[in-house]
């Protein structure tokens, strides 16, 4: 489940009673049922139940590899939707729970993955050196998660939100980083499109998949390709909680180039 925003620009890169919901939290639940009930809860953008839950259940086994990677994905994403002086001690947090995932298991992709999605949205709160040097570690770990599984659709869709980024940055920030913090990697929007293709090849069906997309392509001064996937994200059926977000951004995207 993808809720992706690394905004490199800046140089990178939806809130709930905290009780379990009703029903899913029984003592007897299987492994299979737990990790059913949490992915249900982030889906619906209950990131505090699901926190709760995965918290009570850490206290058992302290490297459970499932739990902390989903502690980390729920820490993420509540650190999105928190009122702003509260984001960046909730994305350290989600950092320090994907680097204990990576630690009990660094041959699995999803660590790795949430690894980087953490960082690049901490990176929006440093300056300077250490955003260069976190934007390099960010695309480290996203290429990592790919090498370990390649058709991982959120590791696919962060590689690629970081190409257009760094690829879009000014020449004056380009230049700066070179000359002060030795430079960036190698960007660019046609490997973006690429990666967001492959994204969606994998989940036609994710709409912030052909928002992205669609943007890229803007990017790219393909305007008859952004409006096509703005408009596919606005058709597409809502499925996730930050979904409607997304819908919103594209609708607004999409009046920006009819207009």
């Amino acid at each position: 489940m993808l809720r992706i925003r690394l905004g490199l620009s800046a140089l990178a890169l939806i809130l709930l009673p905290a009780f379990p919901a009703a029903g899913v939290r029984a003592q007897g639940s299987s492994r299979a049922e737990l990790e059913r009930a949490l992915d249900a809860d982030h889906l619906a953008g209950l990131y505090q139940a699901a926190l709760a839950t995965i918290e009570r259940e850490l206290q058992r086994d302290t490297r459970d590899f499932g739990l902390l990677w989903r502690q980390a994905e729920n820490l993420t994403d509540w650190a999105r939707v928190s009122p702003q002086e509260e984001q960046e001690a909730r994305y350290e947090e989600a950092v320090g729970a994907a680097r204990r995932a990576v630690e009990v298991r660094g041959t699995d992709a999803e660590g790795w993955f949430q690894l980087g999605k953490a960082l690049g949205r901490l990176a929006l709160f440093r300056g300077g050196k250490k955003k260069v040097e976190m934007s390099r570690e960010v695309k480290d770990h996203f290429e990592k998660a790919i090498a370990l599984k390649a058709d991982h659709a959120g590791a696919l869709h962060g590689l690629a939100r970081w190409h257009r980024e760094v690829a879009n940055l000014s020449w004056v920030l380009k230049t700066a980083a070179k000359i002060i913090y030795g430079g960036l990697p190698p960007a660019s929007n046609e490997q973006a499109i690429e990666l967001f293709h492959k994204a969606i090849a994998l989940e036609p069906d994710n709409i912030v998949h052909h928002l992205e997309l669609g943007k890229t392509l803007l990017e790219s001064k393909d305007r008859a390709g952004a409006r096509m996937e703005f408009q596919k994200a606005l058709e597409l059926p809502v499925v996730r909680a930050d979904d409607p977000e997304w819908q919103e951004e594209a609708r607004r995207e999409l009046a920006k180039i009819s207009g």
